[in-house]
């Protein structure tokens, strides 16, 4: 008879617990801080980007995505960016544009509709520099096979979920760094005039 009192009180102590009482709280998740050029890679390391539909700015690169620039056109139905060993996988699938058939036409960028076959490109250098404590702002250059280099600044969200950059080919732009100011905030010239475009990339950070 004692043992199914006993019984009886460590269940009951037991369902007490199970349904809240005096529980001590779970610790709050950890929430990685991007203050630093490692703690950033650290966290992309791996991991795939992706930028499409309004995530795409009207102006990548600083070029007007609506204007038919030939093989050097800025219309864009997706990228995407893998980061392995501190390099960054870029696949590009263009986007078909519209009503300007011939180079230096401008019509309109088509984002559902692909063009040709995706392009392909690895990065042989990645600099990230600059890094203000909350990763509001970074300078950062990449450069690929053949001396293609984008420079520029971005920004990686609190939650490491969205990585926004604002990049231009090297020796374009002046102002795109963040001693100039923050991502999309602009006062760029580009090419000797004042950029008024939006070139702001904006990747979702997929796990």
């Amino acid at each position: 008879m004692k043992k199914k009192l006993l019984s009886a009180v460590v269940l009951g102590a037991l369902g007490f617990a199970g349904c809240g009482g005096d529980d001590v709280a779970p610790p709050a998740p950890v929430v990685p801080k991007f203050d630093t050029e490692s703690n950033i890679r650290t966290h992309l390391e791996g991991k795939k980007l992706l930028m499409e539909g309004a995530n795409i700015p009207s102006h990548p690169n600083g070029y007007d995505e609506d204007v038919n620039y030939g093989p050097g056109s800025q219309c864009y139905q997706k990228v995407e960016m893998n980061i392995a060993n501190n390099n960054f996988q870029v696949i590009s699938t263009l986007g078909t544009i519209r009503n300007a058939p011939n180079v230096g036409n401008t019509g309109e960028c088509d984002h559902a509709t692909a063009n040709g076959n995706p392009l392909n490109f690895t990065s042989t250098v990645s600099l990230i520099e600059n890094v203000k404590a909350d990763a509001s702002c970074f300078d950062i250059s990449i450069t690929f096979p053949g001396g293609l280099k984008q420079v520029g600044r971005g920004n990686l969200s609190a939650d490491g979920k969205t990585l926004a950059l604002e990049l231009f080919f090297e020796g374009q732009a002046v102002g795109a760094t963040c001693a100039a100011g923050a991502v999309g905030s602009g006062n760029i010239t580009l090419k000797g005039a004042a950029f008024t475009g939006n070139a702001k990339q904006v990747y979702v950070v997929q796990q």
